[in-house]
């Protein structure tokens, strides 16, 4: 019996031997660590340009197609797609002029014409608010009648009517190309004799702001850009289109009355805000809304905005000391709006240019304005077509 376990003990030795069990692994064969066989799981991260697809967009533009992004510019009467794609343009603005006479297919040509010549698909603005301001339902070719304003929409069906409405301008105007409305007015006003009185509700700041939250709700839901306009409140002010205004109200009756709709307009997802052309004694002696650092850090601080701010258009009286060379929209960036609303797009854009090529205005901001409207491009779908 002993021999055969001692036998039989041999046997299992020299199956050991020739097998290698039990022998130590080499390095080349010894199993990964915890941490590295947990590597060898982890998958990889995907590349930057699919983290980020805008940044890496914005890394790959020159500064010239970088600045063009931050203009908004009035539609010119002649070499409107060429101009697009020569400088790059972000948005341009159709006035009714524009419009005037053309039928529907005429109109769908032309925003078409204008997205083809775009490297980026454009923002294509009009000002429907409705009433006094209208643009393309003005043209009975496009529309039996010019939409309604809202006061009279809401004296005859209440919140009801101005959402029916909202819904309804918004369809009319995808329809023709047309992918952001500059509305709705989010100025209180209830003095039939303020100049901005029948452009608003015409109510108090209350109910201003159960309107705008309602007809940028609509607007959001039809697929459009709104703006709202004129931050930081015009109130009882003069024209800017024809000169200076000074508003000399205290900084508590913004707080009260005019800031609620724009803070109601911003809780319902705006993505852009205009700035009126008022000197706002209170925020700023020195410059108009539209130019001001400081009106610029309440909108962003106090009211938590963090969409596309947008000067309002360059072109009018009250700006008319601070043109001269283009200096205005040097001024309008470094006071912190993304987009220039301007005519005068050729001279402003070199002036930017080389503002940006000196370093008065740092390229960072530029970057940080061009995500902003790209990011508002992508809210309407726009990239998805480039």
């Amino acid at each position: 019996m002993k021999r055969y376990f001692f036998t039989f003990s041999i046997v299992v030795l020299l199956l050991s031997l020739l097998c290698g069990c039990g022998a130590p692994l080499s390095d080349d064969e010894a199993p990964p660590s915890g941490a590295q066989a947990m590597d060898s799981t982890r998958e990889e991260a995907p590349p930057a340009e699919e983290q980020d697809p805008i940044a890496a967009q914005i890394a790959a533009m020159t500064v010239e197609e970088k600045v063009g992004q931050l203009f908004f510019v009035r539609c010119p009467e002649e070499n409107a797609a060429e101009d697009v794609a020569q400088y790059h343009l972000g948005g341009m603005i159709l006035f009714g002029r524009d419009f005037k006479g053309k039928t529907y297919a005429q109109v769908r040509a032309l925003t078409e014409e204008l997205q083809q010549s775009a490297d980026i698909p454009l923002l294509i603005g009009a000002d429907e608010e409705g009433g006094t301001v209208v643009r393309a339902s003005a043209n009975p070719h496009l529309r039996a009648d010019k939409f309604p304003a809202p006061q009279a929409l809401y004296a005859a069906g209440g919140l009801s009517a101005l959402r029916g409405d909202a819904a309804e301008k918004s369809s009319f105007l995808l329809g023709l190309g047309v992918n952001v409305n500059f509305a709705p007015v989010c100025d209180v006003s209830t003095d039939p004799g303020d100049y901005i009185y029948p452009r608003t509700l015409g109510a108090p700041a209350e109910e201003t702001a159960e309107y705008v939250s309602a007809v940028v709700e609509e607007m959001n839901r039809a697929g459009i850009g709104g703006v709202l306009k004129h931050f930081p409140g015009y109130g009882n002010n003069l024209n800017t289109h024809t000169g200076i205004s000074l508003d000399e109200r205290p900084y508590e009756s913004f707080m009260k009355s005019d800031f609620l709709p724009f803070k109601a307009g911003i809780r319902a997802g705006a993505p852009a805000v205009l700035v009126s052309h008022n000197i706002v004694a209170c925020m700023d002696e020195a410059y108009p809304a539209s130019l001001s650092a400081p009106v610029h850090e309440i909108l962003r601080a106090e009211l938590g905005f963090e969409g596309v701010i947008l000067t309002d258009d360059l072109a009018m009286d009250a700006l008319k000391k601070y043109t001269a060379g283009g200096a205005a929209a040097v001024l309008a960036l470094q006071a912190g709006n993304d987009m220039v609303l301007t005519t005068d797009y050729p001279t402003q854009i070199a002036a930017v240019l080389e503002a940006v090529a000196t370093g008065e205005i740092d390229e960072a901001q530029i970057d940080a304005s061009v995500r902003r409207v790209l990011e508002w491009k992508q809210s309407l779908g726009l990239l998805q077509e480039a």
